[in-house]
C-alpha cells in the first residue's frame, strides 16, 4: 500500500497544520479504502487532531503545555537530569510522551474521514527551528 514521507520545517514551538498535505496524499489514490496512518519519525513534538477554525485553539493549547511543562531551568523543574540540549529539551520530550506521535484516520475514496472542525497537525515543542519527518502510510 502506499507510504510517502513529509517533511515538516518549522520555527520554534507551536502548532504545524499538515492537513492540506495530508489530503492531497489521500486524494492520489481515490479506489483506497481503509486506514491512514501518520507517525513522526521523532521524540520532541507530536501529531494532533484538533480545530482548525479558531486560531485561538492552537495558541491555548501551546500555553497550556508550557504552564504544565515548563522549560528545565525553571525552579519547579529542578529534578529534570537531561539538559545537554538546553532548557527546552526535556520538557519537550515530556509533553512527547503525553501526546500521540502517531494518528489513525479512516479513509475512503480519496477522502479523509476527518469531522467538520477537524485538522491534523504538528506539535513542536522545541525552540528552535527544526525539519520533522512524517510518514502517511494507507492500508487497506
Amino acid at each position: 500500500m502506499p507510504i510517502e514521507t513529509l517533511t515538516i520545517r518549522t520555527m520554534g514551538q507551536g502548532l504545524y497544520e499538515l492537513t492540506a498535505d495530508v489530503v492531497r496524499f489521500a486524494r492520489a489514490y481515490p479506489a483506497a479504502e481503509g486506514l491512514l496512518t501518520v507517525f513522526v519519525r521523532h521524540t520532541s513534538c507530536s501529531l494532533l487532531i484538533q480545530e482548525n477554525a479558531d486560531p485561538d485553539v492552537q495558541w491555548d493549547l501551546k500555553a497550556f503545555f508550557a504552564r504544565l511543562v515548563p522549560p528545565s531551568d525553571d525552579p519547579s523543574m529542578g529534578y529534570i537530569v537531561h539538559t545537554a540540549e538546553g532548557p527546552d529539551d526535556m520538557p519537550a520530550h515530556i509533553k512527547a510522551a503525553m501526546m500521540p506521535t502517531s494518528l489513525s484516520i479512516p479513509a475512503a475514496g480519496g477522502k479523509l474521514l476527518l469531522g467538520t472542525w477537524q485538522g491534523l497537525y504538528l506539535f513542536e515543542h522545541r525552540q528552535r527551528p527544526h525539519s520533522r519527518q512524517i510518514v502517511l502510510h494507507l492500508s487497506g
